[in-house]
């Protein structure tokens, strides 16, 4: 049985959710519960936050399921395309093996094809000078063992193309990871990519027909278009790499960030400033390094920033560190990536002893927080 009191005066709440009464008879015992007004919200409450908790819930296991689904089907799309390039790769094999057995003099005229092919995979591989991993990415396979000359000399054939496809799936990927990099800071990777055109250089920049490639180069003409689309790759990459190696994206110190980029209260007259760099604290005397390498510009006091270090690193960027201790650099001095410049202080308009990092590109300050997340994505990946 449940009654329910009519207040006559009261709040808004009060009125909508008087105090009900809930009575549970035993026989002749007879018990009452007081539903008050905090009660019924607190009940209301816990309904509601049942309700959403079982919503999120609900919508987590329909997201993990449809996710789980489509890593299914990724997988298995992997795996087809994985099939049918082993099924291409087993059905060149066979054509090569009865072209090869079919002709009397195949042997040599095969010979002279592969010493061909090798010299033009050894113009595309140039691109690769100085691309961290690609040496070991893009290692040929071990010599085949097999006591038939053909057979070997497809073993041979068929790894020349296999190349052919790790060069192109190893640029494209490096590649994009860098791209994501240069989007993390702020960059636009197309500007440190000239065009692809000139990727072999010379006569091979006019050579945009495939038969034009394939007589250049000496080699079928197949081969010719795969050796184009590497070259255009490895060399993007390579532009890229040169590139990611001249900007700052390393950490001036392994300090803790104390303040960023942007608008904030000056420490000392309390007014909302811009605050043009980033700060790191640690103790007295910690080193500082270069980001980049380049030039020292500066090197000494300046007002306001204490005993500084300015870097010019090419290509409108430059890097400055402020406040520091000592200074272990000159100007015109070359520094290289990493280089010591000096030890962390508290000279110029300082509170405390810290790194005060500044990045700027053609004049105007960038926010160092976008490089340094740009450089650990890089750090990741290798």
């Amino acid at each position: 049985m449940q009654e329910t009191e009519q207040p006559q005066q009261g709040s808004f709440v009060e009125r909508r959710l008087p105090t009900r009464y809930l009575y549970l008879r035993t026989h002749d015992d007879i018990r009452a519960w007081a539903l008050t007004t905090r009660r019924q919200i607190l009940i209301g409450v816990a309904a509601l936050a049942g309700l959403i908790w079982l919503a999120i819930a609900s919508g987590g296991f329909i997201f993990n399921l449809i996710s789980a689904q489509r890593a299914d089907a990724q997988v298995m799309q992997a795996r087809a395309a994985s099939e049918r390039l082993n099924a291409d790769l087993q059905a060149r094999l066979e054509s090569a093996v009865a072209q090869m057995s079919a002709s009397g003099g195949g042997m040599e005229q095969s010979l002279d094809l592969i010493e061909r092919r090798h010299a033009a995979l050894t113009l595309v591989m140039q691109n690769l000078h100085g691309v961290e991993g690609a040496a070991e990415a893009l290692a040929p396979a071990p010599p085949s063992t097999s006591a038939n000359p053909i057979q070997r000399l497809i073993a041979v054939r068929m790894d020349q193309e296999q190349l052919l496809d790790r060069a192109e799936t190893f640029a494209q990927t490096r590649g994009e990871r860098l791209r994501l990099a240069f989007r993390l800071a702020g960059l636009n990777p197309a500007a440190y990519t000239p065009d692809a055109n000139q990727a072999l250089g010379g006569p091979l920049i006019e050579a945009r027909d495939p038969r034009a490639l394939a007589a250049i180069l000496d080699v079928d003409e197949p081969f010719a278009v795969r050796i184009r689309h590497a070259a255009r790759s490895l060399h993007s990459l390579r532009n890229l790499t040169q590139a990611a190696d001249t900007l700052p994206f390393s950490r001036p110190t392994a300090s803790r960030t104390t303040s960023g980029f942007g608008v904030r209260i000056d420490p000392f007259d309390g007014r909302p400033a811009i605050h043009e760099g980033q700060d790191f604290a640690d103790g007295l005397n910690t080193p500082v390094y270069s980001t980049a390498p380049g030039v020292v510009a500066f090197a000494g006091v300046r007002t306001g920033y204490g005993n500084t270090v300015e870097i010019d690193h090419g290509n409108g960027f430059k890097t400055r560190y402020a406040h520091l201790n000592t200074l272990g650099v000159e100007t015109g001095q070359p520094v290289a990536l990493a280089q010591r410049l000096g030890a962390m202080g508290t000279t110029g308009r300082s509170t405390g002893v810290h790194l005060h990092y500044e990045v700027w590109l053609n004049g105007r300050p960038q926010n160092p927080a976008r490089f340094l997340r740009a450089g650990d994505q890089l750090v990741q990946q290798d």
